[in-house]
């Protein structure tokens, strides 16, 4: 890589790519609506309308992070909205790629994209979507390795992502139970595959770099998997908050979010707590990065208990 375009770089996931990139000296360029911090030359687009050519001229590498995330706090997704800024945008971009001769293109796509099954899921594993947002994910997928619009299509699809930030549901959740608002949960034995942001980073540097990776997805986690109460604990561990010495039973959470799908139905957005919250306390989503490790060398550097202190620190509720 001698000459970078990244999309999305504002973002979380955005911000920590670019940091790398520029420590590796390359001729950083950035494409979006507004500027970053780094010593980038920035090119505007608003996923409107077609690209000027010229932000593309003499790139040899794209990175593709700019979308429509899952909004979680919609009751009705708009179809249309994540289909035009997930998948038109990036079908749009692949043709301004394939015009200026770019070899590799690095989508950063969702586990979303390959829908939801029980047990731990792979590559090779897929069912139909079942979200407006994870169907557009898919469909840009195709695009990326299917279009013939470059010679190195990569996609990545990260697991649930942590580190230093303020969005996500983990930065909810630590401030919750430093605040007293977060009510000690059971432990119900799911399990949910993670992955710091710089491992994703990391990732994501391994698929351009490596031939392998060319026409292929890769999931990426960071090897482990938690259930949502150790979480809770490792949480209070962070925050040197004693445990409590009781549980709040799974029956009151199960009834607890029936009211707030009936408050959710009633004012036409979520509540902040319903069956989907339930789901993601109590559920599972276990993903194997397998691939990415045999294929590439992949290994995470970060896990999520020896992460959180330094999270916590971020977000300023470490005492």
């Amino acid at each position: 890589m001698k000459n970078v375009l990244v999309t999305g770089a504002t973002g979380f996931i955005g911000k920590n790519l670019c940091g790398v990139l520029s420590r590796k000296h390359v001729d950083l360029n950035v494409l979006g609506r507004k500027k970053t911090g780094f010593n980038a030359k920035f090119h505007l687009w608003n996923f409107e309308g077609d690209l000027d050519p010229d932000c593309l001229h003499g790139i040899d590498t794209v990175f593709h992070l700019a979308g429509k995330a899952h909004a979680l706090a919609e009751t009705n997704q708009d179809v249309d909205q994540y289909s035009y800024i997930n998948t038109d945008a990036t079908e749009r971009l692949l043709q301004a790629c394939q015009k200026a001769g770019v070899k590799t293109f690095v989508y950063f796509s969702s586990v979303k994209a390959a829908g939801d099954i029980e047990g731990s899921m792979d590559e090779l594993v897929s069912v139909l979507p079942d979200t407006p947002y994870g169907q557009s994910k898919k469909a840009s997928e195709e695009l990326v390795l299917e279009g013939g619009y470059v010679p190195h299509p990569v996609v990545i699809r990260p697991t649930m992502v942590y580190g230093n930030t303020e969005k996500g549901n983990l930065p909810k959740m630590i401030k919750a139970i430093d605040s007293g608002k977060f009510p000690p949960l059971p432990e119900v034995n799911n399990r949910r595959s993670m992955v710091h942001v710089d491992d994703v980073v990391q990732a994501a540097m391994l698929a351009a770099e490596h031939a392998e990776a060319a026409g292929q997805i890769y999931i990426v986690t960071d090897g482990e998997s938690y259930s949502t109460r150790q979480m809770y604990e490792w949480i209070c561990e962070a925050l040197h908050k004693p445990l409590p010495v009781w549980n709040l039973p799974l029956f009151v959470l199960k009834l607890l979010a029936k009211v707030g799908d009936l408050i959710g139905a009633l004012r036409g957005r979520r509540f902040v707590f319903d069956s989907d919250g339930l789901d993601k306390l109590t559920g599972s989503a276990s993903y194997s990065s397998a691939k990415i490790e045999r294929q590439l060398g992949f290994k995470a550097n970060r896990n999520l208990r020896e992460a959180l202190p330094e999270i916590a620190q971020y977000l300023g509720v470490l005492k």
